[in-house]
């Protein structure tokens, strides 16, 4: 990265259920053609502004590690060191997770739909011997069962994700480390929120795309100087 830039935050390429609109959450789908080409992209743009890092964070998820393991090829930075992590992934959308949004519509409504997608209500939960939650996911083994989700509203993301931050990230940064963090929408957007200090209601409203990289600066106090997407050949400044 440029000297003064330190945090990068990148949502994965798109998924094969972001290109079929499904609810995916927790579910371990991977990359379609279209998010491999994002994910490669994004490297490129990374790499045609200077940027560089030197850690990188993802979730358990392979839509996120594929996403990171294209942009460290573009970058040929495959020999950054990468830390791997629960408190990462994606919001899990409970019952909803493997559903298209327009057959969940019709059952409940549109607004009851945008409510789960962006808001701080929690969808309906899985049931706890249903095969679909994480308690039989071996990738979560060494996590107390109960502290696994059956369903999550933002709330909860928030609180994972944030402790993280505070804990794993940011003593990385303060040490002088460059970092890209690469995860998803609702994970994202919790730090996004802690970052630039949204309010609960304004949060609803912030959209982060698949594969377009999210530039700050951040001062010795970790707040942002600056921040931009490189969303094609300028990046803008938001």
């Amino acid at each position: 990265m440029r000297s003064d830039e330190n945090l990068v935050l990148l949502r994965h390429g798109q998924s094969v259920y972001n290109q079929e609109r499904r609810f995916t959450g927790w579910a371990d789908v991977g990359l379609s053609p279209t998010g491999e080409a994002e994910a490669r992209r994004a490297g490129r743009l990374l790499r045609s502004q200077g940027l560089e890092y030197d850690i990188a964070f993802a979730s358990l998820l392979k839509r996120a590690i594929k996403t990171l393991w294209l942009v460290s090829e573009e970058m040929e930075l495959e020999w950054v060191p990468i830390v791997k992590a629960v408190e990462l992934n994606e919001r899990h959308y409970g019952a909803l997770q493997g559903r298209t949004r327009d057959e969940v519509a019709a059952q409940a409504g549109e607004e009851q739909v945008r409510l789960w997608r962006r808001g701080f209500s929690a969808p309906p939960p899985l049931e706890y011997d249903d095969p679909r939650h994480p308690r039989f996911d071996r990738r979560y083994r060494d996590l107390p069962p109960d502290q696994l989700p059956s369903s999550e509203a933002l709330a909860d993301v928030l609180r994972r994700v944030v402790p993280f931050w505070i804990e794993t990230i940011a003593p990385s940064i303060r040490s002088g480390k460059r970092v890209l963090v690469v995860s998803h929408g609702n994970a994202l957007r919790a730090l996004v929120k802690r970052l630039d200090g949204i309010s609960d209601e304004g949060i609803a409203a912030v959209e982060i795309p698949t594969g377009v990289p999210i530039v700050y600066e951040l001062d010795s106090e970790l707040r942002p100087r600056s921040r931009r997407l490189l969303c094609g050949d300028e990046a803008a400044r938001v």
